[in-house]
């Protein structure tokens, strides 16, 4: 079985992050989310360190993580995904209803 891969620095994995993973899972995909390994290039835009990150997704996904239908993994910062031909793989985008769009990691981080 593939993964639908989600990527995200995740500062602080927030509801509306919860909910594209629940997109994914809702249509039956297993998902591998990656957390980018951004930390220290950019402490006061990503206060939260990666294994902290990391440990809240699986704490918020416990379940699913120990069946298997989520993977969570840590990647290097990355700049753009890119591909080069159709080889077997969507490119998805997942767009959430206004409640869940409003919701900021940037005003989590400044306490609004």
């Amino acid at each position: 079985m593939r993964y639908s891969l989600y990527i995200g620095r995740f500062q602080p994995f927030h509801d509306g992050h919860e909910w594209c993973v629940r997109q994914m899972l809702d249509d039956g995909k297993k998902v591998c989310i990656a957390i980018m390994d951004i930390h220290d290039d950019e402490p006061k835009n990503n206060p939260f360190p990666t294994d902290s990150v990391r440990k809240s997704i699986n704490l918020r996904f416990v379940d699913e993580v120990n069946v298997g239908d989520i993977e969570v993994v840590v990647i290097p910062p990355i700049e753009s995904v890119n591909y080069g031909r159709n080889v077997g793989y969507e490119l998805i985008e997942h767009i959430p209803p206004e409640e869940i769009r409003q919701i900021s990691a940037t005003k989590i981080r400044n306490g609004k």
